[in-house]
């Protein structure tokens, strides 16, 4: 039994310039995520506040059932700078916010000034370790908070996958804080955000971790703390140029260096 040849017209072209032909259903290519994309969250997620940090963060916010970690180098210094806008938010559309064991006490007069109804925030004082995961689980459990931020420097790998699988079934927004020092450590936080300030009043955000590709920029977002805003002078809005001028050698405490022919003149 002979074969006979296909025409060369039924042959598909190949060749090393012929894009492949898709091998999978439309709707399965478009649900698929690569690594080079930022990834498209399952879930609902709230703005920033911050339009630079939208447009890096997956799903252009703060993502609903998942934890998010923050890292500062001093604790309750920029967590209330970095997430305000966001939480601002949550408070105003009537999610309660609750903050777990703050380092420090919170300044309710500053926090309506930023426009927190205090009527809708609470404040849990937890003082072990222990004691502030069993609170800050409790609480992503209950589904009865809008945004939940708490402060967990001791969390350990096993602990902060336990809140991550907590979150999936959560609506709430979840921020852990924890230091600076633990960004070299392992974390199941999908998201992981380090904070620190510049010198003109920016807030400097870099994204540790993110789903997509790594983000190796250091985002400066324009900020002037509380309630300075309204009272500072437009030149102390940039510090960096009056640092980076230069005094005058007739400036009292600067010592003048003379130029070569006024030196040889003087000692004549």
């Amino acid at each position: 039994m002979s074969i006979a040849p296909l025409p060369l017209a039924a042959v598909p072209a190949a060749g090393p310039f012929r894009a492949a032909a898709p091998l999978l259903p439309p709707h399965v290519e478009q649900a698929m995520w690569r690594g080079d994309q930022l990834g498209a969250p399952a879930h609902a997620a709230v703005p920033s506040g911050w339009a630079r940090l939208n447009d890096e963060l997956p799903g252009g916010g703060w993502p609903c059932r998942s934890i998010t970690e923050l890292l500062t180098a001093q604790p309750s210094v920029l967590e209330w700078r970095v997430l305000g806008p966001a939480l601002r938010g949550v408070v105003s559309d009537g999610g309660q916010l609750v903050v777990v064991a703050p380092p420090r006490h919170p300044y309710l007069p500053g926090l309506s000034h930023d426009g927190f109804d205090e009527r809708r925030f609470v404040w849990v004082q937890a003082d072990g370790p222990a004691e502030r995961l069993w609170v800050t689980e409790q609480l992503i459990k209950s589904n009865a908070c809008g945004a939940i931020v708490a402060w967990l420097p001791q969390a350990r790998q096993e602990q902060l996958r336990r809140l991550q699988v907590c979150a999936q079934g959560s609506p709430s927004l979840v921020f852990v804080c924890r230091p600076e020092s633990a960004r070299h450590e392992a974390s199941a936080a999908p998201l992981r955000v380090q904070a620190g300030f510049g010198v003109d009043w920016e807030l400097q955000v870099q994204i540790l971790k993110r789903k997509g590709p790594p983000c190796d920029q250091v985002l400066r977002l324009p900020s002037v703390p509380g309630g300075l805003a309204s009272v500072i002078t437009p030149r102390l809005r940039t510090p960096s140029r009056l640092l980076s001028r230069e005094v005058p050698a007739d400036a009292v405490g600067r010592i003048a260096v003379l130029p070569v022919e006024r030196r040889r003149a003087t000692s004549r």
